[in-house]
């Protein structure tokens, strides 16, 4: 490397050493045409590079290093996607540009390098954010490596988001959250899809995630006694075999442990599958099947099974290509154990996923499920009155799903839908046609709703009239992506159609005002607060607007229309949607810093959907017409926020005050043992914690009863001490936070 492109003999060593490492991790045979392509690159964005600094301070060219280095050895990609990944960002952050690119490293890297390169027109859109993962998506039809490549830089900027300023590691992993994870998923790459869920959870909810990591920590040495107890008895029988395999035990990711603490409702100590023993068999393809269920029989006749636990995705491999026979049994000391069967083909496609997929492709003489899948994503892709929202909406509704159910056309063939999925999405999961024109629907030979939800083992027979059309009331009956992708442009068809009307009724009155047309429509959307032209014109034509309405109070002036005074009834709307479901008077405000000013210069309120304790981490949100709402930051609503709309958040921060209070809601479960237990709760809360009640409703089942309470707490500390406190009760089983 030469020496002007790396002033600090010290960087220029620690650069060079990153880059043999990675050379040393690729995995693929290379060419001399290669190895040169990849040397080129390196050069190229060292050079490009080398006034650039990460926010950590360290030199920004070893970003790209390490993420052709997650492409070498972490996805397995070949010299080309490694070339590219050196080239990254090279059009975007510096002088080089595309054509440069193209010339000289050929079409193939140029086109993925193009792929990665954020569009410039994105910044004037709704969502600059979905406007380009809207890019990257629609390379996954033409040259699914850009993706992969993607994922591997999203891998190493969460590995190393620390230095970035809190609201920007936020937004980073909400957007990580809402489409890398689920798309790491539907690629089959496992690993990245757990280590992005993990970091994730570090960053939006740090409490948790520490505490469940100090505890992994804590009983590890235990943890790791217990599978050795749990697998000494297998081997014996697993050698009788006469076959090579490896069996390990592996503990399940934080994140995946926090879910099943809030779902299950139990602590951490009372988690028993808190690892997974996974039996990697080497057996050629043909013999794959018998094998697994032998050790199955094996696993079964050692351990007491969980039958209803039996997950068979051997014989019906998951959509994403994942093949595994899964089963829970009963261990030593009466815990679950759930056991994972699979080989090495099938664990590296399970790791690999899309990548990995072409080395075993036609091995079992079938239709490719990627092909099935990509059918898919281009059916999508072709919709073009689908925004970058909405589009992004449907990919993730259509194509990320991760439970599954598998269904049958009259002639048996299977399709696999969401779980959740309905008959209706199944008609336009056969063919658009068949979705347009269904007008009944048969499940089991039993006529059922269309928006019946279909089970496992269904078989589904639709019926279709020429003369059918779908109208928007079907997007309720809908979950898929593809349906409605399809329904939506049906309908907005429709609505462009009878929209004709009323812009025929606007052009008449412009006309007359002597005023520029296309100008003029721009105001008129703005000043009545439609976000396109079809919605405006069609409310136009069904008389839900009329004319002489929108010029009440709107008037042609200098050849241009101004607004002569505010609509009258835009004041009223403007104070119900700004108005919290917890009213607080202004003067009990809390104080807050946005963005580092205080507060009381913005307006703002608190979001109903999370209701923030002061102590939360917390972000604002730029809302259309209702201010600034303020959100915790593992709200359920963040990551739609964030990966969307990042542009419209804002950081904002507590600042100490005593006087304030909030609306937190508690949902309480336990053993009924009559009255007696409404008496304790609200002497706990009221007496013992000095707390108001806002509300409080509780009903009893059969010697089991569920309570919410909404409380006013003046902190998140107070808050959890009300938690612990109230989980200290007799018959009180569990206390959790209402999310």
């Amino acid at each position: 490397m030469p020496e002007v492109l790396v002033k600090n003999k010290e960087e220029q060593e620690r650069i060079e050493s990153a880059y043999q490492d990675m050379i040393a991790s690729i995995k693929s045979g290379m060419d001399e045409q290669d190895s040169k392509n990849i040397r080129d690159a390196y050069e190229l964005a060292v050079e490009a590079h080398q006034e650039q600094r990460r926010k950590s301070g360290e030199p920004y060219v070893l970003h790209p290093i390490a993420v052709a280095k997650i492409c070498a050895s972490e996805i397995g990609l070949g010299p080309t996607a490694i070339a590219a990944a050196l080239l990254h960002d090279v059009v975007e952050d510096t002088e080089v540009t595309q054509a440069e690119i193209e010339k000289r490293f050929g079409t193939r890297i140029g086109k993925i390098v193009d792929g990665l390169t954020k569009l410039d027109s994105a910044y004037n859109s709704e969502s600059p954010q979905a406007e380009n993962f809207k890019k990257v998506l629609s390379t996954l039809v033409e040259d699914v490596r850009v993706v992969l490549v993607k994922m591997a830089d999203r891998l190493h900027n969460m590995r190393t988001l620390g230095s970035m300023p809190r609201h920007k590691q936020l937004k980073i992993a909400a957007e990580t959250s809402y489409i890398y994870a689920p798309l790491a998923h539907r690629l089959g790459l496992y690993a990245f899809k757990t280590e992005f869920l993990d970091l994730c959870m570090k960053i939006t909810d740090p409490d948790n995630y520490q505490a469940i990591a100090r505890k992994l920590a804590e009983t590890k040495r235990s943890r790791e006694a217990y599978i050795q107890e749990f697998i000494t008895p297998l081997k014996e029988k697993l050698n009788s075999l006469d076959v090579p395999y490896h069996i390990y035990g592996r503990p399940k990711s934080i994140y995946s442990i926090w879910n099943k603490i809030k779902n299950k409702q139990v602590p951490f100590e009372e988690i028993y599958d808190l690892f997974a023993v996974r039996i990697v068999l080497d057996v050629p393809p043909e013999r794959e099947k018998l094998m697994c269920w032998q050790v199955y029989s094996i696993v079964t006749d050692v351990h007491t099974p969980i039958p209803e636990r039996l997950k068979d995705w051997i014989t019906t491999p998951k959509s994403n290509g994942y093949e595994s026979l899964h089963t829970t049994v009963i261990g030593p000391k009466g815990r679950y154990v759930e056991v994972q069967i699979r080989t090495e083909r099938m664990d590296e496609i399970a790791e690999r996923g899309f990548a990995a997929h072409w080395k075993y492709k036609g091995i079992k003489g079938q239709r490719d499920v990627y092909e099935r899948w990509l059918d898919n994503v281009r059916e999508i892709l072709e919709d073009p009155n689908s925004d970058a929202v909405e589009f992004l909406g449907d990919f993730r509704a259509n194509n990320l799903f991760t439970e599954e159910v598998f269904v049958y056309t009259p002639k048996g063939d299977m399709k696999i839908l969401p779980s959740g999925a309905t008959a209706l999405d199944f008609a336009f999961s056969i063919h658009t046609d068949i979705g347009y024109h269904c007008t009944a629907i048969k499940v089991n030979n039993r006529l059922v709703p269309m928006g019946y939800r279909l089970q496992n083992g269904d078989q589904v027979h639709v019926y279709t009239n020429s003369h059918q059309k779908p109208s928007e009331d079907w997007l309720k009956m809908v979950v898929t992506g593809k349906a409605r992708a399809k329904i939506r442009s049906a309908t907005k068809e429709e609505r462009r159609a009878r929209g004709e009307f009323g812009k025929e009724a606007i052009q008449r009155k412009l006309k007359h005002l002597k005023v520029d047309y296309e100008e003029s429509v721009e105001f008129l959307l703005k000043h009545f607060n439609y976000s396109s032209r079809v919605d405006f014109f069609y409310d136009i034509a069904v008389d839900k607007l009329s004319v002489p309405d929108i010029f009440r109070h709107i008037k042609a002036e200098g050849g241009r229309l101004v607004a002569v005074e505010p609509v009258p009834e835009a004041a009223p709307v403007e104070v119900e949607s700004n108005r919290p479901r917890a009213p607080r008077k202004v003067l009990d405000k809390p104080r807050l810093m946005i963005n580092g000013e205080p507060a009381e210069r913005f307006e703002y309120s608190f979001a109903s959907c999370c209701n923030p304790v002061q102590g939360d981490q917390i972000f604002a949100y730029l809302t259309a017409n209702a201010g600034l709402k303020i959100h915790r930051s593992n709200c359920p609503n963040a990551a739609n926020l964030m990966a969307n709309y990042g542009y419209r958040v804002m950081k904002a921060d507590w600042v100490s005050t005593t006087n304030s209070t909030f609306v937190a809601d508690l949902k309480i479960t336990g053993i009924d043992d009559g009255p007696g237990i409404i008496e304790r709760l609200s002497h706990q809360i009221s007496s013992a914690l000095n707390l108001n009640i806002r509300s409080f409703s509780i009903e009893g089942y059969e010697g089991y009863f569920e309570g919410r309470i909404s409380l006013l707490v003046p902190n998140v500390d107070q808050l959890n001490l009300a938690i612990r406190s109230l989980q200290n009760l007799d018959h009180v089983s569990t206390v959790s936070r209402v999310e």
